[in-house]
Parts: structure tokens; C-alpha cells; sequence
């Protein structure tokens, strides 16, 4: 079975203007007029010219048993079960009021399923039937079965002059930006807290922090889901840390080190936090003291160092832990002494980018416990300039800087098996002028 679609569209700066949607087999036509654009900085709306005439194309939809079939039409079919008399409410309420009328419901949950990120949550208000339709459970299951999903970049920021904090997410397709709602806790110091995720999820988390009104340091957790656009607080860490580093190892979220409630005494302490059932369970303590915290996750295994200080008369210490056997041990000479910058990891291998100088880019090779500079582009240090923020996913390492412009890194192998990488820079607006980030990560939306 084949259903072709008119689908008219007229794209506007960065906002996107959905004019009209035609089925052709019956010769019915939809009128919708979402006319939400955002500003150069994300944060105003404004109207498009209604004299730019719509692009029209022709989008084939073809029947989903025949693309996969395994995976049903109808999203509602793979909810979580509930009661007899809330599933026989919500269905009679269901027929009174269809998704879009003229169409098939399984064609209209199709339609909806297709909405991009953030856009599945601005058209909940469009009817209490597209509000249901996509806060039911099965809506995030169908869109995974599906693979529409796409990578964006979520950007924890803060302004120099007022330190004001707030959240900033990235289409690198587009180049469009969104702003998220603000976190539970406005009051947080940055970058004193620590941010981790898991980006097939679509879960960001951001772990403790020092409050800027007491200067306490906190023991919360705060969760975001892109699937609904909201934060949430989970249940908290068991000591209350700041200034401390953070990891998605084998799906659980580690917290390490940091400062303690008075911001003075060294923490030591290491909890793992499970999402399956929102829980916190202390592991094995780190063995030393740090006076600062980067860290890296490979396979099983978190790297945390403290990296190179100026003026460089100390060697930085660095220590391993080891998920499967829950223990700490000490970081290999040639990996400490060569970590000279921020860390990103792409397909279990670990690249640093130096903040000084060219902002030299290396990878590091463990059989021979050493570290090989990246081939290919010189890194865009006249357009992006320090503080960074880094953060990869497949095969692309996206490099936050002063005022939120971004460099992408494709990186590839050459014939050698040497790593090399092509640089893109995406400007950022003007009204993130004097906006520092803190920190970035990759999530599917």
C-alpha cells in the first residue's frame, strides 16, 4: 500500500512553517498554521512574511508493514497497560475527537511521530487529543522502533557578566538552536556542578553544584528527558559535593570526588547512580586526593585526572576505575603525562584537545602507552576560542567555545590507520554574545 502526501512548507530563518498537508487519495486538505519561528538567540518568537510562497513537494509514506514488520502502525498499541475504565475513557474520548480529522488515526500518529525535536512538545496545546496521543508511553517506543531519533547538542551555559545559567540545545543539521526549560534549581554556580547522560536515552543528568546564594555545596540530581522536554528531580546523592566529575559508565552515572558541604575538605567519596530504579550505592572510595577533575569513560573503565596546572612543575595525578572488579588503580605514566587538555571519547578511543597554544589535538594508543597527534584540518582556534566544552558521538566531536560557537570534527582514518580530522565551524547568534559553556553533551531526540 502506498499513500502519497502534499506536503506544502516554506522554511524561515531558523523557525520552520508548515503551511498545509493534502492527501491526495481522497482529495482532502488540512490547513495548519504553526508559525513558530525563534530569534537569532532562541529565545523571541516571530512571524514569517506571508508573502513567501510555500515549496511544494511530494513525501511518500508507504505502509509500515512493509518497511519493518515488526513494528506496528499505531503507537498505542505498545502503551503500558493500564485500568479497564481510564483505557475505556480515554478510548471513547479518543473516537470523539480523532487526531486530525479526514485521515486514518494510524496515518495521523505517523504524521505526529515525524514531528522533530522540540517540536512533539510546542503542538501537545494544538488538542487534549494530540496532548495525549504524544505523552502516551508507547509515542517515545514507536519513535525508537522507528529510528527517528536524531543527535542534538544540549549546551549548559552561563553569562560572564551576571552568571545567570541556562540551557541551550543545538540541531547541527539545521543550525538552529532551542532553549530548554530552567532546571528545578536556578541558584547553581557554574561550573561547579556535573553533568553526565545517556544519549541513546535522551536522559540528561546534572549532579550536584554549589549554591550561589548560601555558597553550600548540594546534593541533588536533576534529570532531563527530551522526549517531553522537562526536567525532573531524581533522588538525591548521599553526600553532598561540588566541583566534582561525572560518567555514564555501562548505564549508570558516577559521581566522584568534588568538595564537601563547606567547599573546603577534599571528598573521596565515589556513588554510582542506577536510573532503572533511582537509586544511589556508594563503591569504592578514590585512593588520593585531586585539586580538580577531568575525566573520560572507556568500555568499562572511568579515567579521572587532574591535568597539567601552570605553571607545569608538577606531574598531574591520575587514577582508573574499574567497573567490573569495583576498584581504583593508578593511571598509566604515559596517559597522565600526555593528557594536556579536555577529553572526548569516540568508539572506545580517547582524543584530547590542549586549551594553549594551536589547541593540538592527540589520541591516545594504549598497547604502547602513548599519544599520537590527529592528522588532517588545523583545529579553528581564531574563531574558537577558550573556555571549551566537548562532547562526541558517531564519528564527530562537537567543541562548545566562548559566546557558544561550535566546531564539529568529522574524524576519520587514513591508509596508514592514523586518525585525522575535517573541522567545521557553526557560528553562533549574536545574543549569545558573552555566554560561557560549562558543559555539553550529545542526546537523541
Amino acid at each position: 500500500m502506498r499513500l502519497d502526501f502534499v506536503v506544502d512548507k516554506t522554511l524561515h530563518g531558523p523557525g520552520l512553517f508548515v503551511r498545509s498537508l493534502g492527501w491526495v487519495g481522497l482529495g482532502w486538505v488540512k490547513k495548519l498554521d504553526v508559525r513558530k519561528n525563534q530569534s537569532d538567540g532562541g529565545v523571541k518568537l516571530r512571524q514569517p512574511p506571508s508573502a513567501e510562497v510555500p515549496a511544494r513537494r511530494v513525501v511518500p509514506i508507504t505502509s509500515p508493514a512493509a518497511q519493518n514488520p515488526r513494528v506496528s502502525m499505531s503507537f498505542k498499541k505498545m502503551a503500558i497497560p493500564k485500568s479497564s475504565s481510564s483505557s475505556s475513557n480515554r478510548d471513547a474520548e479518543d473516537k470523539s475527537q480523532p487526531l486530525i480529522p479526514g485521515l486514518p488515526e494510524e496515518i495521523s500518529e505517523r504524521c505526529l511521530l515525524y514531528l522533530p525535536y522540540p517540536y512533539q512538545a510546542l503542538v501537545r496545546s494544538v488538542s487534549s487529543s494530540w496532548n495525549r496521543a504524544i505523552t502516551d508511553p508507547g509515542f517515545v517506543v514507536a519513535r525508537k522502533s522507528l529510528s527517528l531519533s536524531l543527535p542534538y547538542l544540549f549546551v549548559f551555559a552561563f553569562q560572564n557578566s551576571t552568571d545567570r545559567i541556562q540551557w541551550q540545545a543545538l540541531d547541527p543539521r539545521s543550525g538552529r538552536w532551542f532553549v530548554l526549560p530552567p532546571m528545578p534549581c536556578s541558584k547553581v554556580v557554574c561550573p561547579s556542578c556535573a553533568c553526565a547522560s545517556l544519549p541513546r536515552q535522551g536522559k540528561l543528568f546534572v549532579l550536584g553544584g554549589m549554591r550561589s546564594d548560601t555558597g553550600a555545596a548540594m546534593q541533588t540530581t536533576f534529570v532531563y528527558r527530551s522526549s517531553t522536554n522537562q526536567w525532573s528531580e531524581a533522588s538525591p546523592m548521599k553526600t553532598a559535593r561540588s566541583y566534582l566529575t561525572a560518567g555514564n559508565v555501562n548505564g549508570k552515572i558516577m559521581a566522584v570526588g568534588g568538595c564537601g558541604a563547606d567547599g573546603i575538605e577534599m571528598v573521596t567519596a565515589v556513588e554510582c547512580y542506577n536510573p532503572n530504579n533511582d537509586t544511589w550505592t556508594e563503591v569504592s572510595k578514590l585512593r588520593t586526593e585531586l585539586s580538580k577533575y577531568d575525566s573520560a569513560v572507556v568500555g568499562s573503565s572511568m579515567y579521572v585526572t587532574e591535568g597539567w596546572t601552570w605553571p607545569f612543575m608538577f606531574s598531574p595525578r591520575g587514577t582508573v576505575y574499574d567497573a567490573k572488579t569495583d576498584r581504583w588503580h593508578l593511571m598509566r605514566a604515559g596517559l597522565k603525562e600526555g593528557w594536556t587538555g579536555i577529553s572526548v571519547v569516540l568508539d572506545e578511543t580517547l582524543f584530547v584537545i590542549s586549551e594553549h597554544g594551536d589547541c593540538l589535538m592527540k589520541w591516545y594508543i594504549p598497547d604502547l602507552d602513548t599519544w599520537q597527534c590527529v592528522g588532517g584540518d588545523r583545529f579553528p582556534c581564531e574563531t574558537v576560542r577558550r573556555p571549551f566544552a566537548v562532547s562526541g558521538l558517531e564519528g564527530r566531536i562537537y567543541v562548545v567555545a566562548s559566546n557558544l560557537n561550535v566546531a564539529v570534527g568529522r574524524i576519520y582514518q587514513n591508509q596508514n590507520g592514523a586518525f585525522c580530522v575535517e573541522w567545521k565551524v557553526m557560528g553562533a547568534p549574536k545574543a549569545f554574545k558573552g555566554l560561557s559553556p560549562s558543559s555539553c553533551q550529545v542526546l537523541f531526540a
